[in-house]
């Protein structure tokens, strides 16, 4: 069955009602801070949006530049997702893309004034509030839902993320780190804004202490600081305050992985199993999905709960 979950303590609730129509958000809202690979000042303001646009960033210093978040306009997948078009870029997308599309927000402008997503504390915690604050408004144009038909699987190297059918959104992820503190970890949950908003938004990014300068001579993490990131010693981890879950690794790697999903730009329904996947595979699979429209069935909410009901008397 569809699922109609609620972020009981932000009062974001995702009804019945929202799941039929589109939705944005009620009122703008706006953030600060920098960003993580660039190490620039940043601030985004959240603006409400027509039905059908989608999620829209508008690089307010090039005249308002736009770049919609989608597959199409995918340009790097190394340490973070980044989409440009005409040669313009929007960086570490995927944090606020992940809590959008779990917190059920199908349009939205996203007015940026630098080219990288801020990084704030490193996980999706502090867009969950952002938007709880802003409230949802719903519109009269009917959701559409991309519904899995058959199995779809990209691999190499070890590492695999496949996407079987399913009536729900669901999450199976698996990672592996040589680390006395991380080691193998795996969730397995159906997305709802509560357990995205209480189990997955607060996982922070991280890195290894080993790794740190060969970063920065790539050019990455000039933004990193022990506030927007867990930073792992090769026994222990530096951030005073700890871990906020024993497997927060594997949760901030959930919260990435729904962030490069949601630029099908619909809702999901299927079981995504992510074996050591990172941002290259995910966005490969996103391709391949949307490449073929016999592996997808797009279905609005009342035509999904008619297959179910149907499914269930049979």
């Amino acid at each position: 069955m569809v699922s109609t979950g609620y972020l009981s303590d932000s009062r974001l609730q995702l009804s019945t009602l929202q799941m039929r129509y589109e939705t944005t958000v009620q009122r703008p809202v706006e953030a600060s801070g920098v960003g993580l690979h660039s190490g620039v000042p940043v601030s985004i303001r959240i603006l409400p949006a027509p039905p059908s646009t989608g999620i829209v960033f508008l690089r307010t210093d090039l005249q308002h530049f736009s770049i919609p978040a989608s597959w199409k306009y995918v340009a790097k997948v190394s340490y973070a997702t980044s989409l440009m078009r005409q040669g313009v870029l929007i960086s570490t997308t995927e944090h606020l893309l992940s809590v959008f599309y779990s917190m059920g927000i199908d349009n939205a402008y996203i007015e940026i004034n630098n080219l990288e997503v801020p990084i704030l504390d490193g996980s999706g915690q502090p867009f969950v509030k952002l938007l709880a604050s802003a409230g949802l408004k719903t519109h009269r144009r009917r959701r559409r839902y991309l519904r899995i038909r058959r199995p779809v699987s990209v691999e190499g190297n070890g590492k695999r993320i496949t996407i079987i059918p399913s009536d729900r959104f669901l999450l199976t992820c698996d990672v592996y780190f040589d680390h006395p503190m991380v080691g193998r970890q795996q969730i397995e949950m159906e997305v709802t804004p509560e357990r995205y908003g209480t189990e997955i938004a607060p996982a922070r990014t991280f890195g290894f202490e080993q790794e740190l300068d060969q970063m920065r001579n790539m050019g990455l993490i000039r933004g990193a600081t022990l506030a927007s990131a867990v930073c792992f010693t090769p026994t222990t981890v530096l951030n005073p305050e700890g871990l906020r879950f024993p497997d927060e690794c594997c949760r901030h790697k959930a919260l990435d992985l729904i962030g490069d999903l949601a630029l099908i730009g619909k809702p999901l329904l299927g079981h995504v199993i992510a074996e050591r996947a990172g941002h290259a595979m995910h966005v490969a699979l996103v391709s391949k999905i949307m490449s073929d429209s016999s592996l997808y069935d797009v279905l609005s909410f009342d035509q999904l709960a008619t297959r179910v009901a149907h499914a269930l008397v049979s």
